[in-house]
């Protein structure tokens, strides 16, 4: 029996972009730098434990439109793409180095390497299927793999429509069902956002469990008894697990936590910006500028860009060796240190799962050396997930978690503010006329069923969380505007053809199908 547990919790969401009216679209490269520099090398990590015989555990979110997104025909064959000419720059980086600046042929070959090894893992270990390789450790029992909103919408503020959060639930679960062949124990509340009373739909979806930021549960009435190091018990059912920061922080803060360490892989240094265009050839297809994964520097220290030194691969193994050495130790005396209990204390870490390759390079490797030296090297702490340890723990003490997420200020400030906050009645309005629809057409005609079903899905994509994150964090705030003003524009169109104001055409329902095909078993009555 260890002294203590820890609980590792990777959010695994990326907002549903799909654009298959253009040849090429810079948004989709989201989801495929999240694939090359997060999703494959996890895999890859955890493929190599479990070889190893190492007896981790780890919990992730796989949200459905990540799930979507992973098993969308266009999109992986866009990713195939978009390696081979990651492969074929780097190969002609290996040369350019050799030739013309040899402070960077170890890296340049470094990069070639690990692109034709994620290539590799991708098409021929699991056939282009990444959601296999997820779902062969879950069955191996290591993994646990939880739901999330079906557009990761912010619960919330959705509440005056009481029915868009139980559709948002209900989604995410069947989809769930449906690619995962099992029913999820777990749900991720889109941004940690919790509202009293909202639990009532976790539990009808059959959800056992879900998390909150640290005040979720420090602030329930009554006041727990152990703070974050257990969970408690919503007056629902469901049971929620808090963020510990102490744990948190040494990980996503680049301030104060380890990936601003100096030999780490500096992440705004990339050759998409500093090399000519005209070299960089099919990387750049329209000629514009962007990251393209190649990054010759690390993080030196507080200096300016242009003051960077060249990244050492072998420097940045040894830090994230050395640290995840001090991650170990200080969760071992914060273990040892934690008052009195009833069963061994419970550290819950949750973190963005791109900060593991892609905002953090060496995360993947940091969790890597992490789980082998709590596997072979000591005993006070053991990583579980939250399934085994309410198995292990079923008592919990009930209480009321108050409203709360994450983020700034920890109260929704962020999805909720005056550079977004003119969404939300075109939100709430469309819900409302979903709602009406779904409990208007009892025995719709095949083409209303098909309007039906796509202004569902339409409402979802316009609630999802990221476009009001956009929004307030300003990166691509017009495709986020776009985004919702679109999907909200399709939406009224629908409903005005199905209450008689306007013709339902085929042709315009067929393109909004194929625009945007998420979730393509969806049963709007799901909203009555």
């Amino acid at each position: 029996m260890p002294q203590g547990y820890w609980c590792p919790v990777l959010h695994a969401h990326l907002p549903y972009v799909r654009h298959p009216e253009y040849p090429e679209f810079l948004e989709e490269d989201w989801f495929f730098e999240a694939l090359s520099e997060t999703y494959v090398p996890l895999v890859r990590v955890l493929d190599g434990l479990r070889r190893d015989g190492v007896d981790y555990r780890l919990t992730m979110t796989l949200s459905p439109p990540l799930l979507s997104m992973m098993s969308d025909a266009l999109l992986v064959q866009r990713y195939h793409r978009y390696l081979d000419r990651l492969v074929a720059l780097a190969e002609k980086e290996v040369d350019r180095t050799a030739r013309q600046d040899a402070r960077f042929h170890d890296a340049a070959r470094f990069y070639l390497g690990e692109f034709i090894d994620v290539r590799r893992i991708f098409r021929e270990v699991y056939g282009s299927n990444l959601i296999r390789a997820f779902r062969s450790h879950r069955d191996a029992g290591n993994l646990e793999i939880i739901t999330c909103g079906a557009t990761h919408g912010f619960l919330p503020l959705m509440d005056t429509v009481p029915e868009a959060v139980r559709a948002q639930v209900q989604i995410a679960t069947a989809h769930y069902r449906r690619l995962l062949e099992r029913d999820p124990a777990g749900i991720w509340l889109p941004e940690c956002g919790y509202l009293p009373g909202q639990d009532r739909f976790l539990r009808e979806a059959g959800l056992r469990f879900s998390f909150v930021e640290s005040h979720g549960v420090t602030d329930a009435q009554p006041r727990p008894t152990h703070g974050v190091l257990a969970p408690i018990l919503s007056p629902a059912g469901v049971a929620f697990f808090a963020r510990d920061m102490e744990s948190s922080r040494q990980v996503w803060s680049a301030e104060s936590g380890y990936p601003g360490d100096p030999d780490y892989r500096e992440f705004y240094k990339d050759v998409g910006w500093e090399l000519p265009v005209e070299y960089l050839g099919e990387v750049l297809p329209d000629g514009m500028r962007k990251n393209v994964g190649i990054k010759y520097y690390r993080v030196t220290g507080k200096v300016g860009l242009a003051d960077k030194q060249p990244y050492v691969r072998e420097w940045a193994m040894g830090k994230a060796a050395s640290h995840a050495a001090n991650f170990l130790e200080n969760r071992q005396r914060q273990v040892a240190h934690a008052p009195r209990m009833a069963q061994p204390p419970l550290v819950v870490s949750p973190y963005d799962a791109e900060l593991f390759g892609h905002w953090w390079f060496e995360g993947p490797d940091f969790l890597n050396f992490l789980f082998r030296k709590m596997h072979f090297d000591q005993d006070v702490v053991k990583p579980i997930t939250p399934s085994q340890f309410l198995d292990m723990y079923p008592e919990c003490e009930v209480a009321q978690p108050p409203f709360c997420t994450w983020g700034a200020r920890g109260y929704a400030e962020v999805w909720l503010n005056p550079g977004n906050d003119w969404i939300y009645p075109h939100l709430d309005m469309a819900a409302e006329r979903m709602v009406a629809l779904a409990r208007r057409f009892e025995s719709p005609s095949p083409l209303e069923r098909r309007a039906l079903a796509q202004a569902a899905r339409e409402l979802l994509l316009a609630q999802a969380s990221d476009w009001a994150f956009i929004m307030k964090t300003g990166t691509t705030v017009e495709y986020a505007k776009k985004r919702t003003r679109d999907h909200i524009a399709r939406f009224t169109y629908l409903y005005r053809a199905l209450v008689g104001e306007l013709v339902l055409e085929e042709p315009i329902v067929a393109e909004f199908e194929a625009r945007d095909n998420i979730f393509p078993h969806l049963d709007y009555r799901v909203y009555t």
